[in-house]
């Protein structure tokens, strides 16, 4: 098989694109650099809001849709995403063992208290069932009920809790919450009088006591199973992380300590709550998810110095349920990834968008709403990006953050750049340009990573993945790494299997251009996606760790550019000859990645020219 052959010869407008550029030297070893703990495999996760599970699981007949998008993130991570079942409907909903329907109903008999009754839903045993359909050993943290407080509470919620352990079998019971968001219980009216996070460390201690000796303990479960507080936003009020250890959250129950975890939630915006306009070039102003969030950072520091760990259990883009051009934009896909790196280098151990199945911001919508059938939104992207930065890894991956404040003003807030580690060296840095360009602007302008990746890193070939489409704005279209997801099945094809590779000169330099609203991972010696995935306790491979293990189906090419320091051409011969720009690396592109397709012997002849004084500016 021959590819064409391509000959590009560009003009001297490229030379413009250099203005647009930063310098950046990451360190080459982790142990020199300020970087994460290892990321677990399941680090970027979901939250499912409790009354919708059957939407995202099916109801008598599995969504099967779902689970295949489950299962890929698990494939390239090694394990599979972390889902926290909880939400305000948790607090809603009573567990009744004789209710087997396939769904969550209105509860006839409802006699609780709030502005939605605490036991305004009931549930039963089919719930887990369906639950179990997600990947075999998806960690789960369920939220019970505390909002609930009739007389029968304790016998409620330790019937909750004791389904909950003897019906998940596929899946893995990670860890309990015990309400949603008590810091808005008075405004929910789950609660009235002196409230405060004095009284809900005693109330949430008693039922986890009740929890553990009567569910816990006898399933041969650890006390230390429970998340707290769960809160929406800790900001003015009695439940900040040091005000509990205060309270006495941590403390011992008659011998047994019960937080295994800091749990709290955070969206960037929240219709109804934040006070002023949003659109989708504020949310692509990444220095605004930093102030956002900047509080939260405060409270991650007081979570790890207490000694434990810290979750960010209920996390999105615009809440409750989105914004339509907006939060399933493209756009949110570039700030989906560049939130998960960035709470990943504060060594948040684990991070769950939320989804409903009304949600503009779910990374997939699961059943037919809004006249639309299911199909995959852009996020869903970012969180396949995520998954195979983590599994590049295989258990040993940590994420650090280059500084990028050194810009133009036209970029000021549109550039991010991270680092990821893999056992103790560089592995690959994470580039993304948010500066919005939306479809319809034909003359996209690129910014330029200069980076210098140290004398250990020279004359090494890079490989770059591209998360794109055509424009901020875009709704559909997105690719990663070449691949799409089917909107019939969730399953993976590769609708680009061009592959992108530079080599570093001889003192480790590289120049990598990123289009406006674009992300691209440099990889050192491999294609991202083509190494074997350990799974679980990387001890066995992923069945399709593997981009390559996907039959390729060639239709978009990716829009990039590589810069070169001198005039170069370059030929490639059966994907294995390169030939680089002594001092800053050249472009090459082949049909076939290295490790894809171990049987193709395909004849790849390649022929790139470019002339220009100073700069050769490479694109395809």
């Amino acid at each position: 098989m021959f590819h064409s052959l391509s000959i590009c010869i560009l003009s001297f407008a490229s030379l413009s694109i250099a203005q647009n550029a930063l310098s950046l030297s990451p360190t080459a070893k982790a142990a020199g650099a300020p970087v994460s703990e290892p990321l677990d495999a399941s680090f970027a996760g979901f939250g499912i809001e409790p009354s919708n599970l059957f939407s995202f699981t099916g109801e008598s007949k599995t969504n099967q849709f779902s689970v295949q998008l489950l299962q890929n993130l698990a494939d390239y991570s090694g394990a599979p995403p972390h889902i926290r079942l909880g939400g305000n409907t948790g607090d809603y909903m009573i567990y009744d063992s004789s209710f087997n329907d396939y769904r969550v109903e209105g509860n006839a008999r409802s006699v609780g208290q709030g502005v939605i009754a605490s036991d305004s839903l009931r549930f039963g045993p089919s719930y887990f069932k369906a639950l179990d359909r997600f990947p075999k050993d998806t960690p789960v943290t369920y939220g019970l009920n505390l909002a609930y407080m009739e007389s029968d509470y304790i016998k409620n919620i330790v019937g909750e809790a004791k389904a909950a352990v003897d019906g998940m079998k596929n899946v893995k019971l990670y860890s309990f919450e015990i309400g949603n968001e008590p810091d808005l219980y008075l405004q929910n009216q789950m609660r009235s009088g002196s409230w405060s996070g004095e009284v809900f460390t005693r109330q949430f201690l008693e039922r986890a006591e009740a929890v553990y000796d009567q569910v816990l303990r006898p399933a041969g479960l650890p006390a230390l199973f429970f998340e707290a507080p769960a809160t929406a936003s800790t900001i003015g009020t009695t439940f900040e992380i040091d005000q509990l250890i205060e309270d006495g959250l941590t403390n011992a129950v008659n011998g047994s300590n019960f937080i295994s975890a800091w749990n709290q939630h955070d969206y960037f915006y929240f219709i109804g709550v934040s006070t002023v306009p949003m659109t989708l070039n504020d949310l692509m102003n990444l220095d605004n998810t930093n102030a956002q969030f900047k509080y939260w950072e405060t409270q991650v520091k007081a979570g790890l110095g207490a000694g434990l760990p810290y979750v960010l259990r209920e996390m999105s883009s615009v809440g409750p349920i989105g914004m339509h051009d907006v939060s399933d934009t493209f756009g949110a896909a570039l700030w989906t990834l560049n939130f998960l790196l960035y709470t990943a280098s504060l060594n948040i151990s684990s991070v769950q968008m939320h989804m409903t199945d009304n949600s503009n911001a779910s990374a997939w919508q699961p059943v037919n709403m809004y006249g639309k059938d299911p199909f995959v939104r852009p996020q869903y992207y970012a969180h396949v990006a995520m998954a195979q930065i983590i599994g590049n890894g295989n258990g040993t991956t940590q994420i650090g953050v280059l500084d990028t404040d050194d810009v133009p003003s036209s970029y000021k807030g549109r550039i991010r750049a991270f680092t990821a580690y893999a056992n103790g060296n560089l592995q690959a840095v994470v580039l993304i340009n948010s500066r919005q360009a939306n479809a319809s602007s034909t003359n996209k302008d690129s910014f330029t990573f200069d980076l210098d990746l140290g004398s250990e890193n020279r004359d090494k070939e890079v490989f770059l993945s591209y998360l794109t489409t055509d424009g901020a704005d875009s709704l559909s279209g997105t690719t990663w790494n070449g691949m799409s997801f089917s909107d019939d099945d969730g399953k993976t094809k590769v609708v680009n299997d061009t592959v992108t590779s530079l080599r570093t000169s001889s003192s480790g330099s590289i120049s990598i251009p990123v289009r406006d609203s674009q992300a691209v991972v440099a990889n050192l010696g491999w294609l991202l996606g083509s190494n074997k995935v350990l799974v679980g306790d990387s001890s066995r491979p992923s069945k399709t760790g593997k981009k390559s293990e996907v039959s390729p189906t060639k239709t978009q090419g990716a829009n990039t550019a590589i810069l070169t320091g001198v005039v170069t051409t370059t030929f490639a011969l059966a994907s294995s000859i390169t030939a680089g720009a002594e001092e800053t690396g050249a472009a090459r592109q082949t049909g076939e990645a290295k490790g894809r397709g171990a049987g193709m012997r395909s004849l790849v002849i390649g022929t790139t020219m470019a002339l220009v004084v100073g700069y050769a500016y490479i694109a395809w």
